[in-house]
C-alpha cells in the first residue's frame, strides 16, 4: 500500500509538470510566430508587442488571486478550472479572426495559466510531506521552467514553418487534455482547514491595478520613453494603488496577501535573492537568441538548439540540490548556486563574439543553468516550510510574482542599458578611429565596422553587469537564519 502511495505521489508530480511546462512553453513559443502574425493581420511590430504585454499583465494580476482561491476553495478544483480555461483559450487563440480577438484570447490564456504556479506548488507541498523528498520534487518541478524555455524554439520553429502560426496554440489541445485527465485521476483535493467567509476583492483590484501599471511601464517604457507622460502616469498609478492595497490588507479580515509574510526575515531574504537572481538572469538571457540570430547568422530553430544542453544541466542539478538537504545548510547551497550562475553569465562577457562557436554559448548556459538548478529546490522548499500549510498557495504566488516582476525589470533595465551603451560606444569608437580613404565603399565599410564593434561591446557590457549583479545577490542569502535546520526541514523563523 505504501509503495502504491509512493508511486501515486510521483504521478502527481508528473501531472503538475505537464501543466507547468505547457503554460511556460506557450509564453516562449509565441515570440517565434510574431513575424507571421504581423503579416497575416497587417499590424506593426509595436502593435505585436501587445501580444506579450497583454499576457504578462493578465498573468501578474491573477497569480495572487488564484493562490488565495486554491488555499480556500480547493487546489485541485482551481488547478482543473485553470487548466480547462487554458485549453479553451488556446483553441480560441488558434482560431482568432483578427488582432483584437487574438489579444482577448491571449488574456484568457494568461488568466488561466496564472493558476498553475501557486496551485501546482501547493499540490506538491501537500503531496510530498517529508522535507527532503519535497525539496527534490520541487526542484524537479522547477526545472520544467527551463525546459519550456529551451523546447519552445525547438517545437515552435518546425510547427510554424510547416503548419502556420495557429498550430502553436492548437497543439495545446491534445497535450492539455492529457494533462487534464491526469489531474482528475491522480491529484487529490486539498485546502486550508479554515473556510473563506469573505474574498478580498478590493485588495485584489488594487494589487492588480498596481501590478498592471508596473508591468506596463516595464514592458513598454523603452518605446514610450522612461520619462514620457505615459510612463510617469504609470509610476504614479503604481505607487498610489500599492499604498491603497497595503491600507486595505492591514484592515481586511481575510487579506489576499498576508502582509505578515513580510515580517518574516527568512521569507523576505529568499524573495530578495530570487528577485536579484532572476532579474540578472532574465535580463541577460533574453539577449542570447537575439545575438545568435543577429551576429552569428543562426535561424530561430538553430538558436533554440543552443539551449538544449541547458535543460539537461538544470535537470541534472535539481536532484543534486535536493540531495544536499540536511547535509549542508540551505543558505550555503543557495550562495554557491548563485555564484555558479553568476560565473556562467560572466563567461558570456569573455567569449561572446560574432566568430564564437556554438560551444562558446552552450558551456556558459550550462554552467548558469546548473548553478540555478541546484539552488532552486532549496529556495522553494524554504518558502513551503516556513509558512502555515493553509497559506502555501498564497506564499508561492508571491514567489512567482516576484520572479515575474524581476524578469520584467531585468529585460527593461538591460534592454535600455544595451541601447544606451551601444550609442555611447559608437561615439567613443568613432573618436579613436580613422579612415585613410575617400572611396564611398570604404567609408560604408568603416561605418559598418564601427556599428558592429559598438553593438558587440554593448552585449559584452550587459553580460558583465548582469554577472556582477547576480554575484552580489548571492551574498544576500548569507543573512538567512533558520532555527533547527535539519533533514526534515521543519524550520522556524528566528
Amino acid at each position: 500500500m505504501k509503495e502504491k502511495g509512493s508511486s501515486l505521489r510521483w504521478w502527481v508530480l508528473v501531472t503538475v509538470i505537464i501543466g507547468t511546462f505547457l503554460g511556460r512553453l506557450d509564453q516562449t513559443i509565441v515570440n517565434l510566430a510574431l513575424p507571421k502574425i504581423i503579416s497575416d493581420f497587417s499590424i506593426t511590430v509595436s502593435n505585436a508587442g501587445w501580444i506579450a504585454t497583454a499576457y504578462i499583465l493578465a498573468n501578474a494580476i491573477f497569480v495572487p488571486i488564484w493562490g488565495k482561491l486554491g488555499d480556500t476553495i480547493g487546489r485541485k478544483k482551481v488547478y482543473i478550472i485553470g487548466f480547462a480555461m487554458f485549453i479553451i483559450g488556446s483553441v480560441l487563440a488558434g482560431l482568432s479572426w483578427n488582432f483584437p480577438s487574438l489579444i482577448v484570447f491571449r488574456v484568457i490564456q494568461a488568466i488561466a495559466g496564472s493558476a498553475d504556479y501557486p496551485t501546482a506548488m501547493s499540490i506538491i507541498a501537500v503531496t510530498f510531506k517529508e522535507g527532503k523528498e519535497r525539496a527534490q520534487a520541487l526542484g524537479i518541478w522547477s526545472s520544467s521552467f527551463a525546459a519550456a524555455a529551451v523546447f519552445g524554439p525547438l517545437i515552435g520553429g518546425p510547427l510554424i514553418d510547416n503548419f502556420g502560426w495557429r498550430s502553436i496554440f492548437l497543439v495545446n489541445l491534445p497535450v492539455g487534455l492529457l494533462g487534464l485527465f491526469m489531474a482528475i485521476k491522480f491529484v487529490h483535493e486539498s485546502r486550508a482547514m479554515q473556510k473563506m467567509v469573505y474574498f478580498d476583492w478590493w485588495g485584489a483590484l488594487s494589487l492588480g491595478g498596481a501590478l498592471s501599471a508596473l508591468v506596463l511601464v516595464l514592458d513598454r517604457g523603452s518605446d514610450w520613453g522612461w520619462l514620457s507622460v505615459g510612463s510617469i502616469i504609470c509610476y504614479a498609478l503604481c505607487i498610489a494603488l500599492f499604498k491603497i492595497f497595503v491600507m486595505i490588507e492591514k484592515r481586511v479580515k481575510e487579506p489576499i496577501v498576508d502582509l505578515n509574510f513580510f515580517k518574516m526575515p527568512t521569507f523576505v531574504n529568499v524573495l530578495a535573492n530570487n528577485f536579484i537572481v532572476f532579474m540578472g538572469m532574465m535580463g541577460s538571457m533574453f539577449l542570447i537568441p537575439v545575438f545568435a540570430q543577429t551576429f552569428m547568422g543562426y535561424t530561430a530553430t538553430q538558436s533554440g538548439y543552443l539551449f538544449m544542453p541547458m535543460a539537461a544541466a538544470m535537470l541534472l542539478a535539481s536532484p543534486v540540490g535536493g540531495a544536499l538537504i540536511g547535509k549542508v545548510k540551505a543558505k550555503y547551497v543557495i550562495f554557491a548556486s548563485t555564484v555558479v550562475a553568476a560565473l556562467g553569465i560572466f563567461l558570456f562577457s569573455v567569449y561572446l563574439d560574432p566568430k564564437s562557436s556554438a560551444m562558446d554559448i552552450i558551456i556558459p548556459l550550462c554552467i548558469m543553468a546548473f548553478g540555478l538548478g541546484f539552488g532552486m529546490a532549496q529556495r522553494t522548499n524554504i518558502v513551503a516550510s516556513i509558512v502555515n500549510p493553509h497559506e502555501i498557495g498564497v506564499a508561492s504566488s508571491i514567489l512567482a510574482l516576484v520572479r515575474n516582476i524581476a524578469g520584467a525589470f531585468g529585460i527593461a533595465i538591460f534592454g535600455t542599458l544595451l541601447s544606451n551603451n551601444i550609442n555611447s560606444n559608437v561615439l567613443k569608437i568613432n573618436s579613436f578611429s580613422f579612415i585613410h580613404s575617400i572611396n564611398p565603399l570604404d567609408f560604408q565599410k568603416y561605418i559598418a565596422l564601427i556599428e558592429l564593434k559598438a553593438q558587440v561591446d554593448g552585449y559584452v557590457y550587459v553580460f558583465l553587469v548582469s554577472a556582477i549583479i547576480v554575484f552580489l545577490g548571492a551574498f544576500t542569502i548569507l543573512f538567512l537564519k533558520l532555527k533547527n535546520e535539519r533533514t526534515d526541514v521543519k524550520v522556524l523563523v528566528e
